[in-house]
């Protein structure tokens, strides 16, 4: 038996992405074409970015929890949110939740502490870059965190949200990123954390100066292995 994953949405393309990610790798653990049972509510990003940008972090909390207890009551048994940035709200909001939550800069945390990395860099919206949602979660593990400087930050989340949210991914974001990251890899970092979930759509291993940490597919893998705890992975046919 698998458990009943909540997902707390915020943002359509890393939304799908993370769900995607579940239902697929679900095979491995549950058999072909089999995951587990996977509801997502989602108010629009919309109605969470008026919030973010006046800085009230409460009304995006209560956004969080009202999506909590939609969930609740259809049977989730634990929640994930596929939004680096709404973590920020997520302390106000665990004191408040029916449900337990996976920390998505926790799950990336200990994948980075697991792989031996020390000094990461950090990318995702500027909200994200500027709080301590990553440096706090990887200080615990001994891994040191580099923040996006003020430029690339600025940039970055133009990207964000004029492009990638939006499902439009161009060649000159890629190369834009990759700049980001050399500069990065010149500054010591071992690795970089994809910080916002639609950065996944356009950076990767195969096109990245470093290892890339991609958030999305981490807590969609530490979703479905809480899912199915307890139950072996299936060989390959």
């Amino acid at each position: 038996m698998s458990r009943h994953i909540g997902i707390v949405a915020c943002s359509a393309e890393g939304a799908a992405l993370c769900y995607r990610t579940i239902c697929v790798e679900g095979a491995q653990f549950l058999g072909t074409h089999t995951h587990p049972e996977v509801s997502m509510h989602t108010y629009s990003l919309g109605q969470y970015m008026s919030c973010i940008y006046r800085g009230d972090w409460q009304a995006v909390a209560d956004l969080m929890l009202a999506s909590a207890h939609k969930l609740a009551t259809i049977g989730c048994e634990f929640l994930i949110c596929p939004d680096n940035t709404l973590h920020q709200a997520l302390p106000d909001v665990e004191p408040r939740s029916p449900l337990p939550w996976l920390h998505i800069a926790a799950v990336v945390a200990e994948e980075a502490a697991a792989r031996g990395y020390r000094r990461l860099g950090l990318t995702g919206t500027r909200f994200l870059v500027e709080s301590t949602v990553y440096p706090d979660q990887l200080a615990v593990r001994g891994v040191e965190c580099v923040r996006a400087n003020a430029a690339e930050r600025e940039e970055i989340n133009r990207i964000i949200f004029e492009e990638l949210v939006n499902g439009r991914t161009t060649p000159e974001a890629v190369r834009y990123f990759q700049r980001v990251f050399e500069r990065m890899k010149d500054d010591g970092c071992d690795a970089v954390v994809l910080g916002c979930t639609e950065i996944p759509l356009i950076m990767n291993d195969g096109n990245s100066p470093l290892p890339t940490l991609d958030s999305t597919r981490l807590l969609a893998r530490a979703a479905l292995r809480r899912s199915v705890q307890g139950t072996p992975r299936l060989a390959p046919p």
